[in-house]
């Protein structure tokens, strides 16, 4: 990270004679020094409250090398939850009014509804009164673990920290290994009696289709497809009313150039909004809506199908005929008036509409050409301008008024549809669906403070380096999540809430924007969108904004890829590998293995691999994902190669590290020094007499004993030596860091 200002500074050098670190110095930083002094303003704009340290080790030339240690706590452990829950407040309200939109239904599906309400409601008011709490929280930007389990800080990420090791070695250049350190995400405060969203989900869903015999069931492909109509025609219809207007303004101005770009962009954005609706779900929730009202008999005296039919058949669209006039109705037709090809015919009017206005756009640019062609000759000019009708905007505006109209009572059909869609998904998981869709909630809040932290602190990173923003707006970036729980117990509820909250961040894009000043408020990024998609705005000053690729300026969606593993490495997974059950974290560390091994195809199709940074281990990336690939199929207990090579991997890649376990302060920490130590023996010739030394040393006097110190105000890891012995050998602290506390 960045130097920031008011940071503590310990300087600490290894005693040559001993395992124990002495001090040579130590003082208190005011102002900042020459760490990414380029950087600093942004650093402190969302980097807080720094610890530091710093150290003097031996290489294996006998020559000395400086390590500057750096933590700090992040203004986005809050602000990034606070944010995500005002818009599940915003979109648990607008699903409210949908409801109460979709007209007078059946007494059955009526008190459904009422029931859903009154649950979102329910929601909405617990969210509320959570974030009101938050709001008056001032001073500290973490959440101490001995608070993970309470009601109001639950979206809060637990312990979430940045950490910066800086290396000033004789023989190599400056360089920085950062790591994300964090509580597993996961809902303390609801508990693991049950398990955790993996197995929870999986059970619901099973039992869902079992009781849906009160309601319609769909299935979750089709529920989220549910949503990404609703979410797809709630962006495209204003943007398609818009570009109507920009066409008609091209041709009250007749340019001929603007007259075509501005129709290519309307052709593109309505075809993209028949696609969309051109989906047999759409078709069939219109025909189960129109069951759902108040006096319909089945001329089959039968109930509708409660499973969706998956087909999805193609209307033929006529692109040469106008659309026929609309019937507009203020619900969905009932009884006999119901034509099941109503709908087919009203999304192909949008089609149509489309063409019309093409034809139209042809037949003026012709007369144009025409009118150019015949400039010479007055007479002839007269002859055909007598022939086009009108001025453009004369001809053009009734046929984008129509284009409109058939567009507003495709998108007033669609939404009453899909509300109808999710108001079957509510009805048949109330109340269980909607305590797990909280359960979500928190958890993915954690997940995303935690990875928006990341991105931002690897984002200020490599502003100067244009081999990372290449990788970044052309492939994206990897999240690596380090996790270190077991499977055994209570954590195994938790690794199943951590999995499900990492997948999830799947769903989450990043953006670049230019800040509207340079004061840290503004520097603060924005969350916008609805539970199935989520973008992160990051604000840069003009002057560094400026200097971007043209795609990242552009506002180009930035992906990340957030991958897992696990070992377990404490004595309850010793427990677990002899008499429990670890398929768990077999299953985990394969399926995201091929997401890495996805991404690197991707990244080694689309990125020259001088784009990647330089380290002075030889071997290269294939090799190293097939000795993790073996290291995952080997059945070997506490395995912990398995995390060592991915961590590797993902530096290789310009990834972004990750380390957790419950609480982020005592296994993570015993992982985070010994990657440090590994990095200075491997990259910066740390002499090997040093190497445990160093270790030590960081873990006696360096900022993870600082960690703990601020979450429970001892300095003492949380381990007892009976813990210890079932540790692998470099996850043990040096006597007198451990003992029996309240962690």
């Amino acid at each position: 990270m960045g130097e920031i200002e008011d940071g503590e500074v310990d300087q600490i050098a290894t005693d040559a004679q001993g395992q124990k670190c002495t001090f040579i110095c130590e003082s208190a930083s005011h102002g900042t020094t020459n760490d990414d002094k380029d950087n600093s303003h942004l650093m402190n704009a969302v980097f807080k409250n720094p610890v530091c340290k710093v150290y003097r080790f031996q290489t294996v030339d006998r020559k000395w090398m400086f390590i500057r240690e750096q933590m700090a706590e992040c203004t986005l452990s809050f602000n990034i939850p606070k944010q995500l829950m005002t818009l599940y407040i915003q979109e648990d309200m607008r699903r409210i009014q949908e409801l109460k939109e979709l007209g007078d239904l059946s007494p059955h599906w009526d008190n459904l509804r009422k029931d859903v309400i009154n649950h979102c409601r329910q929601i909405i008011s617990s969210y509320q009164e959570t974030l009101t709490e938050i709001n008056k929280l001032t001073g500290s930007s973490f959440k101490p673990s001995i608070s993970k389990a309470e009601k109001y800080l639950e979206f809060i990420p637990i312990n979430l920290h940045t950490q910066r090791m800086r290396v000033n070695c004789p023989r190599k250049t400056d360089a920085a290994y950062d790591v994300i350190t964090v509580g597993a995400p996961a809902a303390h405060f609801q508990g693991f009696k049950n398990g955790g969203l993996h197995r929870l989900l999986s059970r619901f869903e099973a039992e869902k289709k079992n009781t849906a015999y009160q309601c319609i069931y769909y299935s979750p492909e089709n529920t989220s497809k549910a949503k990404e109509v609703l979410t797809s025609i709630s962006l495209l219809q204003p943007l398609i009313s818009s570009l109507g207007d920009q066409l008609l303004h091209s041709a009250q101005q007749h340019s001929s150039e603007s007259l075509k770009e501005a129709l290519k962009t309307l052709s593109d954005k309505t075809e993209q909004f028949v696609h969309v609706l051109k989906d047999e779900l759409v078709k069939n929730a219109l025909l189960a809506l129109y069951t759902a009202r108040p006096g319909y008999v089945s001329k089959m005296n039968s109930a509708v199908c409660n499973h969706v039919d998956e087909s999805n058949p193609t209307p033929k669209e006529d692109s040469t005929s106008t659309p026929p006039p609309l019937k507009r109705q203020d619900s969905i037709p009932h009884h006999s008036e119901y034509d099941e090809e109503e709908w087919d015919r009203v999304w192909v009017n949008v089609a149509m509409s489309l063409n019309c206005i093409i034809a139209m756009v042809d037949r003026l640019l012709e007369h144009e050409n025409n009118n150019q062609e015949a400039g010479a000759d007055p007479s002839i000019a007269d002859v055909i301008t007598s022939h086009t009708n009108g001025d453009w905007h004369e001809q053009l505006y009734p046929l984008v008024v129509t284009l409109k109209d058939c567009v507003n009572e495709v998108v007033h059909r669609a939404r009453k549809s899909m509300a109808f869609v999710l108001l079957q998904e509510a009805a048949c998981s109330i109340p269980q669906g909607l305590f797990l869709k909280q359960r979500r909630d928190v958890v993915f809040s954690q997940a995303l403070a935690a990875v928006a932290c990341g991105f931002v602190m690897r984002l200020y990173t490599g502003l100067d380096d244009k081999g990372f923003l290449q990788q970044l707006h052309t492939v994206g970036l990897i999240a690596q999540f380090e996790s270190l729980l077991s499977t055994y117990s209570e954590e195994v509820g938790m690794l199943e809430d951590m999995e499900v909250g990492i997948s999830d961040l799947r769903r989450v894009t990043f953006r670049i924007a230019e800040a509207k000043s340079d004061e840290p408020s503004d520097l603060q990024p924005t969350v916008t969108g609805r539970r199935d998609y989520y973008t992160v705005e990051v604000p840069l000053p003009r002057e560094v904004f400026e200097g971007l690729p043209n795609e990242i300026k552009e506002g180009k969606p930035l992906h990340v890829y957030p991958i897992l593993f696990n070992i377990g490495i404490n004595e309850q997974q010793t427990l677990a590998e002899r008499f429990g059950d670890i398929s768990l974290q077999e299953r985990i560390n394969q399926e995201n293995f091929q997401i890495l091994n996805e991404y690197y195809r991707i990244l080694s199709e689309k990125v020259p691999l001088e784009c990647l940074p330089r380290f002075q281990t030889q071997t290269d990336l294939k090799e190293l994902l097939e000795i993790l690939h073996q290291n995952i199929q080997i059945k070997k207990r506490k395995n912990v190669e398995i995390l060592w090579l991915a961590g590797i991997i993902c530096r290789r890649m310009n990834g972004i590290r990750f380390t957790s376990c419950k609480s982020a302060k005592d296994r993570t920490s015993m992982s985070v020094t010994l990657e440090q130590c590994a990095l200075l023996r491997d990259e910066h010739e740390l002499s090997k007499d040093y190497f445990i030394r160093a270790l030590d040393c960081m873990r006696r006097e360096g900022c993870r004993i600082e960690n703990v110190q601020k979450n429970i105000r001892c300095r003492k890891y949380a381990f007892n030596k009976l813990q210890l012995m079932a540790f692998p050998k470099f996850y043990r602290p040096p006597e007198g860091t451990y003992g029996k506390v309240d962690s």
